[in-house]
């Protein structure tokens, strides 16, 4: 091993031991972002890009279980990518698909699809709901999968989905409008019974949410990194958590 990889090592390890255990986030959101822009600058195919990201998603998960993190809400699809050209949508949903065999393999996380089933391909949306049920009673990471995913939709429908049950139980617009209330609102989101994401990450240097959690991420913590999600390290990780840790969070005081 040369010595810059010795030295990166020593640090990685030292930088993880100072992490406090009592100050880990313990739902993170992760948008892996960079996957075109990785695959631009080697010179190699977009999918190639997309296949790297759906590497780094299985390496990130296994950190995230070494390190206690409970939930991770991946922003893998969202509605506005199902609008990309045909062939590079298509090659993105085969990696995904991949992905989700990957993730059940792994005998570990349990997964959870949080996005508008209806705007998603037949054969991929079942194959998230068998997902769901094979996984169903793992103890593991708690992955929720953003696919088909957008925040403004997220929230239409919850709204749909609670004046839907008030009909059919016979409750007026009226009592509706006057009863309420952030608590039952959620309720009816995809992420409903889940805490909301105390970090949220994103990678390639962009700073802003594109959709993401709209609605849970009101009190988040938000960090930016500059590298590429293919070249996210372990490292990177780390000095996120180090600087979740040394935040002092006010929601919204």
């Amino acid at each position: 091993m040369r010595l810059p990889s010795l030295v990166y090592r020593f640090y990685e390890r030292r930088l993880a031991k100072s992490l406090p255990g009592d100050k880990l986030p313990h739902h993170i959101g992760v948008m892996v972002d960079g996957n075109r822009r990785w695959a631009k600058l080697a010179g190699s195919p977009t999918m190639a890009g997309h296949q790297a990201g759906a590497d780094k998603i299985l390496e990130f998960l296994e950190w995230c279980e070494d390190l206690g993190i409970k939930v991770v809400t991946l922003y893998m699809l969202s509605t506005d990518n199902l609008n990309r050209e045909p062939s590079e949508l298509r090659d993105l949903l085969e990696v995904i698909g991949n992905t989700l065999d990957r993730l059940g393999e792994t005998n570990q996380v349990k997964v959870q699809q949080v996005g508008a089933v209806d705007v998603l391909p037949a054969e991929l949306a079942a194959k998230l709901a068998a997902l769901e049920t094979s996984t169903a009673q793992r103890t593991g990471v708690h992955v929720n999968v953003a696919i088909g995913y957008g925040g403004r939709r997220e929230i239409i429908d919850a709204i749909k989905s609670l004046l839907r049950d008030a009909s059919e139980h016979g409750r007026s617009l009226e009592t509706v409008s006057d009863s309420l209330c952030i608590e039952e609102l959620e309720s009816y989101l995809y992420t409903k019974g889940q805490p909301d994401p105390d970090l949220v990450i994103r990678t390639s240097g962009e700073q802003r949410l594109s959709g993401f959690l709209t609605w849970q991420s009101a009190y988040s913590e938000f960090y930016f990194c500059e590298a590429l999600w293919p070249d996210f390290r372990r490292v990177d990780f780390l000095r996120a958590l180090r600087d979740f840790a040394d935040r002092q969070r006010r929601f919204g005081a």
